[in-house]
C-alpha cells in the first residue's frame, strides 16, 4: 500500500492579518499550508481525494464559504471543511455543520484551539484516505494475495511458501494458533495445485470419536457393524485426486494414528469390513495448534507419524505479531460483512483503529472478523470494548489510560511508517518523550517501517 501523503491545510481568508496568523500557527504545529484570499483562487487547485483539510471563512468575496463547502462535498463528501466565523455568524456555521461541515472556530481564535481542531480534522482525513487505499488495494488484489491478505513480512513469507509447495505432491503440516487461518492456507495449497479440480476434503480430528474414526477415514462395507446398511466411502477415497485436510491432528487417537501412518506409507486403505485394498491418490495437509515434535518427544503423538508427515511446514503468525495487517484485514472483513448483511460499511474513527491496533487478539483473525461483523451491524458504539472478559481488560483508570495511549502510539507509528519524528509531531509530543514511551511499551519503531 502506498503511503498516505502528509495532510496539508488549505486556508481561505480574505483578511490578510487573520490569514497570516492562521498560517503561522499551523506551520509552527508542523502542517503544510496553502493560503488564498478567495474561493476563486483555490478552486482549480483542489481536487477530489486530495490529502488536505479546508479552513475557510464563512463570508468571503465572491463565493461564500458555506456555498463552497456544499460544492466541495458534492465532489468529495469525506473532505473535512472547518469554517471560521465572527460572533454574528455562528448560526450560519451551525447550519453548515448540519449540512456536513466538520467544525467551526469563532474569530478571534487562539492558536491552541485552531491547531487542535485542524489536527483532529487532519487525522480524520488521513484515516479516510487510508481506508480508501485499503479498499482499492483489496479490489485490485488477485489470486493468493486476495485469499491470504496481509502486507507484513510474515504473510509475504507464508504466501511465498504456499506457492512453492502448491505444485509439489509433498504432504504439509500447518502450525498456528486457533483462528490464524490454517484451513484457509490448506485451501490455498489445494486451489493453486494441479489437484484443484478434485475435492478438498476437510476433517476435524478433534471432533472425531475414536469409535467412528476408521469409518470416517477409510469407509465401511455393508454389514461391517450394526447400522452399516450401505457401503460408505471414507474421506481418503472421497479426496481421490485432491486434498485431504486433517485439522487438529494432534487430537487424533493413538490407535487411529497407526492406521493413518500405514495409509500414508502404502497409499492404500481398507474399508471397515473389507480385506480389499483401495489405492488412494490424495495429498494430505495436516494442521496443528501444538508442536507435534514436542508432543512426539512426550509420547503424546506418534514419532513415526510425525516424521512421515513432517516433509514441509508452514507456520502462521498470530495476529498480534503482524499488527500492520490489522487495518487491511478489518477493511476486508467489513466489506464482506456489508455485502452479506446488505449494509453500508461505516468508517472507523482514529480511536477505534487505535483500539484495534492495541488489542492482543487471542482469537486471531477469526476474532477480528467477528468484530468487523458487529461493527457493520451497528453493534459497536464509539469503542469496541474488545475482549471484555474478567481479567482481560484493564480495570483501573491508569491501566485504561496506558492501554489507550499504547494504541495511539502504535497507530501513529504505523501511519507514519516508523518515522519517530513525524509520529511525535502528530501526537503532539517531543521526540524524546515518544522514545521514552516506546521503551515503556516495549515497542520498536523498526517494526513499523515500510519494507
Amino acid at each position: 500500500m502506498s503511503q498516505v501523503p502528509a495532510i496539508k491545510v488549505v486556508v481561505v481568508e480574505d483578511d490578510e492579518d487573520v490569514r497570516v496568523g492562521c498560517c503561522q500557527a499551523l506551520e509552527l504545529a508542523g502542517f503544510g499550508v496553502r493560503a488564498y484570499a478567495s474561493v476563486e483562487q483555490v478552486s482549480p487547485a483542489l481536487g477530489a481525494g486530495e490529502a488536505c483539510v479546508v479552513l475557510s471563512d464563512v463570508k468571503l468575496p465572491g463565493m461564500q464559504g458555506t456555498e463552497w463547502q456544499r460544492s466541495l462535498h458534492a465532489t468529495d463528501p469525506e473532505l473535512p471543511v472547518i469554517l471560521m466565523t465572527g460572533h454574528g455568524d455562528i448560526s450560519m456555521a451551525v447550519q453548515a455543520m448540519r449540512a456536513g461541515a466538520y467544525d467551526f472556530v469563532e474569530k478571534p481564535c487562539s492558536s491552541e484551539r485552531l491547531v487542535a481542531v485542524v489536527r483532529r480534522a487532519a487525522d480524520k482525513r488521513a484515516l479516510t484516505l487510508q481506508v480508501q487505499q485499503l479498499r482499492h488495494q483489496l479490489e485490485n488484489w488477485h489470486g493468493i494475495e486476495a485469499a491470504l491478505i496481509g502486507r507484513s513480512p510474515q504473510m509475504t513469507r507464508v504466501r511465498r511458501t504456499v506457492m512453492a509447495l502448491a505444485s509439489t505432491p509433498a504432504d504439509v503440516v500447518i502450525y498456528g494458533e486457533t483462528g490464524t487461518g490454517k484451513e484457509l492456507v490448506a485451501r490455498c495449497l489445494h486451489d493453486h495445485s494441479p489437484r484443484r479440480r478434485a475435492h478438498f476434503v476437510p476433517l476435524n480430528c478433534g471432533g472425531l470419536p475414536e469409535a467412528l474414526a476408521d469409518s470416517e477415514l477409510f469407509g465401511h462395507e455393508v454389514g461391517a457393524f450394526t447400522g452399516a446398511s450401505k457401503m460408505r466411502m471414507g474421506k481418503f477415497e472421497y479426496a481421490q485426486g485432491g486434498t485431504l485436510f486433517l485439522d487438529e491432528i494432534e487430537s487424533m487417537p493413538m490407535s487411529v494414528q497407526i492406521k493413518l501412518l500405514r495409509a500414508l506409507q502404502e497409499r492404500t486403505v481398507e474399508r471397515v469390513g473389507s480385506n480389499k485394498s483401495v489405492a488412494i491418490d490424495c495429498r494430505v495437509v495436516a494442521a496443528s495448534k501444538a508442536d507435534l515434535k514436542l508432543l512426539s518427544d512426550q509420547q503424546k503423538f506418534r514419532a513415526d507419524l510425525y516424521y512421515r508427515l513432517g516433509v514441509a511446514f508452514i507456520e502462521l503468525p498470530p495476529l498480534r505479531e503482524r499488527r500492520e495487517d490489522i487495518p487491511l484485514l478489518f477493511a476486508h472483513f467489513a466489506l464482506l460483512a456489508a455485502s452479506r448483511y446488505q449494509q453500508s460499511a461505516p468508517e472507523l474513527t482514529s480511536g477505534q483503529l487505535a483500539e484495534l491496533m492495541a488489542h492482543d487478539w487471542p482469537g486471531n483473525v477469526r476474532e477480528l472478523r467477528n468484530v468487523a461483523d458487529r461493527f457493520v451491524l451497528g453493534l459497536t458504539i464509539d469503542h469496541f470494548n474488545l475482549g471484555v472478559q474478567p481479567g482481560d481488560m484493564p480495570h483501573t483508570l491508569p491501566e485504561q489510560v496506558e492501554h489507550f495511549e499504547r494504541g495511539m502510539v502504535i497507530e501513529s507509528l504505523r501511519r507514519h511508517h516508523g518515522d519517530v519524528g513525524v509520529a511525535a509531531r502528530a501526537l503532539g509530543l517531543p521526540k524524546q518523550t515518544l522514545y521514552d514511551k516506546l521503551r515503556r511499551f516495549r515497542l520498536s519503531a523498526e517494526e513499523f517501517k515500510t519494507h
